[in-house]
């Protein structure tokens, strides 16, 4: 089936019709704990949810179709699925990860690094050089994050695969920045992807979840048995939520990437901005491979601004755009990274993977691209710094969620 219809209608179409009980056009929520078995020695499909539930199936399965894997496993959470992929490495096995990773990752990574679960060795992967040395230290997993959080570098995956194949290294891409409307690693070569699906693939903020997929099926089985172990596995409702979000994916994507491209575009030209960060510009270190590995450049950017602008006024004085974590929902939202969502790295760690406090990540969402300008630009012109302003201080750090 999924090669003879496009991803859109595998979407459109996932779980419908499958009730066989009453004949229900949209899948039914199952919210059992347990299901019965007809006689104790023949054991049923499915027996206890957090070994399997057909509403985590259904998502499972889509997600796996869109993807090109040959199995998927939906988790708790982002970090939950990052983590579970980290039971394929034992200790004194390396680790290989972005500089510039998410700050929940790098926590993650960080923390059971220290209590001897792996090595970890952070590399830029867009460093030849780098991503060479890293390599000749032989890890047995390789983490990539293409777009990065929240710096949007973009990794040559291909390039990464080649190295890792030559040391018989796994290769993870965190696709969550695009979603696999956008960019499907697995035919890059990868061969296990990871979302945090509370982001675009829901798609509306209300649910928190992961997903891993591989494109091999004994690695996925291998990964299915470690969920089911650690009891990392995502639960029915907010896997029917999920699967209701999916559907929506492509349209939705279509929409905030024309309007980010619109916004992108404005910003780029002020004499206020340092930097902007979009992998769509052609002025972007990365905007070829992305171009060549991507089917758009997503509806995610950061701003780094001059120092004569006083970032957290301009966050307080934005209307639309909402100051929060998380990303990819129908709404925009703002943060600043050094202060939210990177806040666990150290400063130092901060200032070698280029996150400064003056840099803002902007998600945009289903707004008008007119209205969202407009917010922009009308916070920006009242948000000069007054020469006193501290951007980042114990009091702004928050928890990284």
């Amino acid at each position: 089936m999924t090669d003879k219809f496009h991803r859109e209608t595998l979407v459109a179409g996932a779980g419908v019709s499958t009730d066989r009980a009453h004949n229900s056009v949209s899948p039914p929520l199952h919210l059992s704990a347990n299901f019965y078995w007809n006689d104790p020695c023949e054991k049923p499909e499915y027996d206890y949810s957090r070994s399997g539930n057909p509403n985590r199936t259904q998502l499972a399965e889509a997600l796996a179709s869109l993807e090109g894997g040959a199995r998927g496993v939906v988790t708790s959470s982002g970090m939950a699925a990052v983590d579970l992929v980290l039971n394929l490495v034992d200790p004194g096995d390396v680790v290989l990860a972005p500089h510039d990773c998410y700050g929940g990752t790098h926590r993650l990574l960080t923390a059971r690094a220290k209590r001897g679960h792996f090595k970890i060795v952070y590399v830029d992967q867009t460093d030849l050089a780098a991503l060479a040395a890293g390599f000749a230290k032989k890890p047995k997993l390789v983490l990539i994050e293409t777009p990065s959080n929240p710096l949007l570098r973009v990794t040559d995956v291909e390039k990464v695969v080649g190295y890792a194949r030559q040391v018989g290294a796994i290769v993870v891409a965190d696709n969550t920045f695009l979603s696999p409307a956008l960019q499907r690693p697995l035919e890059l070569g990868c061969d296990i992807v990871v979302h945090s699906t509370t982001k675009f693939i829901n798609g509306h903020s209300d649910v928190v979840g992961g997903a891993v997929i591989a494109k091999d099926a004994e690695l996925g089985e291998e990964l299915a048995w470690w969920a089911n172990c650690t009891g990392v596995t995502g639960a029915p409702f907010d896997s029917f939520l999920t699967l209701r979000g999916l559907r929506t994916l492509f349209t939705r994507l279509e929409r905030q990437q024309a309007t980010a491209h619109d916004v992108v575009n404005r910003l780029n030209d002020d004499r206020r901005v340092a930097k902007v960060f979009y992998p769509g510009l052609e002025s972007h270190p990365g905007h070829d491979i992305a171009a060549r590995q991507q089917s758009g450049f997503g509806s995610m950017f950061s701003v780094e601004f001059t120092e004569g602008i006083d970032v957290l006024e301009l966050l307080r004085r934005l209307e639309i755009f909402t100051i929060a974590e998380s990303l990819g929902g129908f709404e925009s939202l703002v943060c600043v990274p050094a202060a939210m969502t990177h806040a666990a790295m150290t400063p130092e760690a901060r200032e070698t993977a280029g996150i400064s406090d003056r840099l803002v990540r902007f998600s945009i969402g289903l707004e008008h691209s007119e209205d969202l300008v407009r917010d922009v630009f009308a916070a920006l012109d009242g948000a000069v710094a007054d020469g006193n302003v501290t951007y980042l201080n114990e009091q702004a750090v928050g928890a990284c969620a």
